[in-house]
This record gives structure tokens, C-alpha cells and sequence, in this order.
């Protein structure tokens, strides 16, 4: 058995290669037909104009998918593992819901473009990045919390590592994106496809890109450290017949007469 075939590690394995090509085909795609420039674009230009622009928002969409399986995978496990520790369970809850929050603001991203739609699109990288933020963090915890028992040093450490790397991408993007946009290197630079080295306000604008590139592997690399956990789990999907037919309510059946139909490992 391969190590992806462990458990269900391959869900995370499939959401950051599945993600990292979502980046790296648009950004091709872009480069071939001349709409961006190939020295660091923002990754919001690669996925502006048709064909990327499809590309972009269906591999994406399908990002947001594997997010909310492996991160739901992932609230099964730390329920099950803590299930007698009521502040791991509600810290995990949280986590939960800010990490599907994260996985709706990258369909935002997916479907509403910078270039068309600028201010969701800003929405959608806030909710992605600035609440992701917040489930890395809460994850990071959860990992402190649960050490020695459950998790070793070294995965705190490296989770704790990702989310410093990712804090600080957030911050240079943040400044940089300030100071680039407050209108003195010019106006509607948020339609600015093709830059030249030679123009104002280009370092703050690769600083910028950067940043952002920086920003989308730090949490690609977060949901790396879960191979090794999720390794040591599987789930399975149980479905509850509330009676021998389909074409009468649940209530004519008696207790005894419900049956369990296990439906396999997921």
C-alpha cells in the first residue's frame, strides 16, 4: 500500500496538488497568450480573461470541495480523539466553521473576478486568507492542546511555523497593496494587466504579487501536515432506513422495524 492510501491522506495530497495546478495551469495558459506578464502576476490576474478564466474558476471550485471534505475529515478526527476534553471540542467547532468559511470565500474568488467584479472579489481573498488565517491558528492550538498525547512537537512546530509564514505574507501584501493603491502611482491600477519595471509604483506591485504568491503556498503547505494524521483514520458513511419502503412516512414504522444499511468506507 502506498503512503497516499493510507487512511484517507489522500484527501489533503489531492486538495494542494489539485490547488497548486489550478495556479500553475492558469498562470501558463496566461503567459502563452500574452494577457499578463511572466515575472510574478497577481494569481486573481491569471484567472481574468477567457480561456484561464474557466480553467480558473472550475479547478478552483473543485479546491473548495476537497477543503471542506478534508477539513471536515479533520473535525471527525480531533471529536473522536477528544471527545472527554470540552474546550478541544469547542475550539474544534470553531475551526470548523471558520475553515468552511475560508472554503466559501475561495468560490467567491473562483467566480467573481478581480477585473469585473473587484470589491467581492476582495471579499472573497479576505474570507479565504484572513479567516483561513484564523483556522490555521485554531488548528495550530488545537495541535499545542493535544501534545504529548495525541500529536508530537515536531507537527505543532511545523503547523506553527506555516502560520507565522502565512501572517507575514498578509502583512507585507496588506502594506504593499496600501501603498500601491492609494493613488499615487496613478488610478484604475486594479485593471493593470501588463506592468514595466520602469513605471512608478512597480516595486510596490511585485512586492504585492509576491506576497500573495507567498500567501497561497503557506496554505497549501498547512494542509501538508495533515498527511501523517490523517493517515490513521477512515469514516464511514451509515444510512438509517426509517422503514421497509419508500412511499410512506416515517412516522407509520415502528422502532424495531428501522434497519441500518452500512454503506461502506469512504
Amino acid at each position: 500500500m502506498w503512503w497516499f492510501q493510507q487512511g484517507l491522506s489522500f484527501l489533503p495530497v489531492a486538495l494542494v496538488v489539485w490547488s497548486a495546478a489550478a495556479f500553475v495551469f492558469s498562470y501558463i495558459t496566461a503567459i502563452v497568450l500574452h494577457h499578463v506578464d511572466p515575472l510574478v502576476p497577481y494569481i486573481s490576474d491569471t484567472g481574468t480573461i477567457p480561456p484561464e478564466r474557466c480553467l480558473f474558476g472550475i479547478m478552483l471550485n473543485v479546491s473548495t470541495f476537497l477543503g471542506i471534505a478534508t477539513m471536515y475529515v479533520r473535525y471527525k478526527q480531533v471529536s473522536a480523539l477528544s471527545s472527554e476534553k470540552p474546550k478541544i471540542l469547542r475550539l474544534n467547532k470553531l475551526g470548523l466553521t471558520l475553515g468552511w468559511m475560508s472554503c466559501f470565500g475561495l468560490c467567491i474568488i473562483a467566480n467573481f473576478q478581480k477585473c469585473i467584479l473587484y470589491y467581492i472579489h476582495v471579499l472573497g481573498a479576505c474570507l479565504t486568507f484572513g479567516v483561513g488565517s484564523m483556522y490555521m491558528l485554531v488548528q495550530t492550538i488545537l495541535s499545542y492542546l493535544m501534545q504529548p498525547e495525541f500529536h508530537s512537537k515536531d507537527i505543532f512546530w511545523a503547523r506553527l511555523a506555516v502560520f507565522l509564514w502565512s501572517c507575514s505574507s498578509i502583512l507585507s501584501m496588506f502594506v504593499s497593496s496600501v501603498v500601491l493603491y492609494s493613488g499615487l502611482y496613478g488610478e484604475n491600477l486594479v485593471q493593470k494587466l501588463h506592468w514595466d519595471s520602469q513605471e512608478r509604483g512597480y516595486t510596490p506591485h511585485i512586492i504585492s504579487t509576491v506576497s500573495e504568491w507567498s500567501l497561497a503556498f503557506s496554505f497549501l503547505s498547512f494542509f501538508l501536515t495533515y498527511i501523517r494524521d490523517f493517515q490513521k483514520i477512515s469514516l464511514r458513511a451509515v444510512a438509517s432506513l426509517q422503514g421497509q419502503t419508500l412511499h410512506e412516512s416515517p412516522g407509520s414504522f415502528r422502532a424495531e422495524e428501522q434497519a441500518l444499511l452500512v454503506a461502506g468506507s469512504i
